[in-house]
């Protein structure tokens, strides 16, 4: 019988397919340093309860919105928190715990460093310190997670040799190997289709296409549901920004093209985008692939686990086109390091294969930065570089990035707007080092609809829960959302206004922030008319509005500075049982705010800063102060 100690199992906790990537990749080098034993399953797939009989455990977690732990973590995060278990429970464990997040974020890896601490708690032993991946690293999270594999490897072998017999050809590049792609593609004539099969035009074709795609695709996590909640049109295409201005921000609207939509204020929309059709066409020709031939894709069988085995083959296959711009980013995600791996087995020209050597290599990481990440290079200019690389379309779609959702804040009360929904966007667009135009993917697509010609043009959308519960009619807000961080307060604020005319409510403080008045001041009629005679926003009804032009004086103001002009009033309004909410940017917005509310209650109470920061921490378990950020 193998030896218990003979069997490495890699758990990840994965929200947008990083952490599957990272765990990937260590299931990948223990193969190669010669583990005789290894598993790569999602954290969901092992019965908590069973985590006594391992040995050695290998946890890759992300940290998704303000410190949250992923959802498919969050069965076994609660059986880690049961006070039943013991300080002995988990003695014979050893383990390690790599964590991805983003240090722009105030909650930055919180996963990691929970799940660290008890781990530790329960009595397992680390093999080493915790690593901490950040997407604000030059390189991504594999600027931490080079060299903390390496200490891995190395105290593994020092703890339980016979793990790694080999492990010195993990890291000798002349070790490398392919084996088979995890997938596999199944192609039918399309004599037998179905005539169903053969039309997307309609609404219910529509849905099954897209249901079909995003069931076969390995990374199904990306989809809540695999059939789209809503297929939307759009009536509404504004822009809110001065034309001249560099920065556009549009104001959308969108009904349902079938049923109604349900949703709630604080909620979110999540939209699969639509891909350039030319970007489309230049992947399939680059790869030699046939747009209209019918496939199936299911998991490769194989005896070892994989983290593909939960992908189900579908009785009614599609378009390989079809799914080729329903799951695979072709046109706007950067392809990971293990591309650039695999491109070098397929490499006939030798001085490609040296260069996709090198870039896969832990020498090369700091110049494949320079040329893929940095330039946000898409896999067709990838493709088009090494011309030599005939990659087979098993590979493809195991390691091109998914097209993922893009999620929004919805600026829109449903009371106010049946079956509508409204969204405010900044059009994404940047200049890479060497002045190639960028555009991001979802909202220059949707910049570029015409409410008037949108015939034929549905938006797979679902909705989900965000961070900023609906607050009840009775509770006082404290609102501050600079920029397209007043989205979901405009839908507060709608909500209120409506309930307002047949009920008391409470006061509001908005706090709003942008940079010229006469240029980017968004929903400006709205805010004013909200804040004048019976407003919601009104001093008549003991709130107000409060605006942060940025750029309109020598000196620059932001919203924490209206903030400090409002001191006695927040306090007040918090003194009363306020709640807060904060929406916006994630770079130093949240963290500015935060610090200057601590010193608001601090100087209003009479108390240390610490004081006041334990005293905003109670807040929050009250639940009473929430902050929806984003990247």
């Amino acid at each position: 019988m193998e030896e218990k100690s003979s069997h490495l199992l890699v758990l990840y906790a994965s929200q947008t397919g990083n952490a599957m990537d990272a765990a990937e990749r260590v299931g990948r080098e223990a193969e190669r340093g010669g583990c005789p034993s290894v598993q790569v399953l999602p954290i969901d797939r092992l019965d908590a309860s069973c985590l006594p009989d391992q040995e050695i455990v290998i946890f890759v977690v992300s940290t998704t919105g303000q410190g949250d732990i992923p959802d498919s973590m969050k069965v076994f995060w609660r059986f880690l928190l049961q006070r039943n278990l013991s300080n002995q429970w988990l003695e014979g464990l050893h383990y390690a715990v790599f964590g991805l997040g983003d240090s722009g974020y105030q909650k930055y890896n919180f996963t990691a460093k929970k799940l660290d601490k008890r781990l530790s708690d329960l009595g397992a032993k680390p093999l080493i310190e915790k690593g901490l991946g950040d997407d604000q690293h030059p390189s991504g999270y594999e600027g931490a997670l080079d060299p903390w594999l390496l200490s891995l490897w190395k105290m593994l072998n020092t703890v339980h040799p016979n793990i790694l017999p080999r492990v010195s050809d993990i890291m000798d590049p002349s070790k490398r190997s392919l084996d088979h792609a995890k997938i596999e593609v199944i192609y039918h004539s399309s004599d037998k289709m179905q005539p169903d099969h053969l039309t997307a035009y309609d609404l219910e074709s529509s849905e099954v296409v897209i249901e079909s795609a995003c069931s076969m695709s390995p990374a199904q996590f990306h989809y809540h549901d695999k059939k789209p909640q809503y297929l939307l049109h759009m009536i509404t295409n504004q822009r809110l920004t001065n034309v001249d201005h560099s920065r556009d921000v549009r104001h959308f609207e969108f009904e349902a093209s079938s049923n109604v939509i349900d949703y709630q204020v604080g909620d979110v929309l999540e939209i699969l985008p639509s891909q350039n059709p030319a970007a489309v066409d230049a992947f399939i020709q680059r790869c030699n692939l046939d747009p209209n031939c019918y496939i199936t894709v299911k998991a490769r069988d194989t005896e070892k686990q994989s983290v593909y085995k939960s992908i189900k083959s579908l009785v009614r296959p599609i378009k390989l086109k079809n799914f080729v711009e329903l799951t695979m980013d072709v046109a706007s995600a950067s392809p990971r390091r293990y591309f650039f791996e695999v491109m070098s087995f397929y490499a006939t020209a030798e001085y490609e294969k040296e260069r996709l050597q090198y870039f896969a290599s832990p020498e090369g990481m700091d110049d494949l930065y320079q040329y893929n990440q940095r330039e946000r290079r898409t896999v067709v200019e990838v493709l088009e570089d090494f011309p030599s690389v005939q990659m087979p379309f098993e590979w493809l779609v195991q390691l091109v990035p998914p097209l993922k959702t893009r999620a929004f804040s919805i600026s829109s009360s449903p009371s106010v707007h049946p079956n509508q929904v409204h969204l405010t966007v900044s059009i994404v667009s940047w200049t890479t080092p060497f002045k190639r135009k960028r555009h991001g993917l979802c909202s220059s697509w949707l910049a570029g609809l015409d409410p008037f010609k949108r015939r034929g043009v549905h938006i797979p959308a679902w909705v989900t829960r965000g961070s900023l519960p609906p607050p009840p009619p009775s509770l006082p807000l404290i609102l501050i959302g600079p920029g397209t961080g007043c989205a979901p307060f405009r839908a507060f604020v709608e909500e209120r206004a409506l309930q307002n005319l047949t009920r008391s409510t409470s006061p509001i403080l908005f706090f709003f922030g942008c940079r010229n008045q006469s240029v980017d001041f968004l929903y400006k009629n709205f805010w004013l008319a909200q804040a004048q005679d019976d407003g919601v926003l009104s001093a008549d009804k003991g709130g107000g509005f409060f605006v942060a032009f940025s750029r309109d004086q020598p000196q620059k103001i932001y919203v924490q500075h209206k903030m400090k002009e409002e001191s006695k009033r927040i306090w007040s309004l918090l003194s009363s049982g306020a709640a807060i909410y904060i929406a916006g940017s994630s770079t130093k917005m949240p963290a500015d705010v935060t610090s200057t509310l601590e010193e608001i209650i601090a100087v209003e109470n009479g108390m240390s800063k610490e004081s006041a920061a334990r005293w905003l921490r109670l807040l929050e378990k009250a639940g009473k102060f929430f902050i929806e950020a984003w990247s």
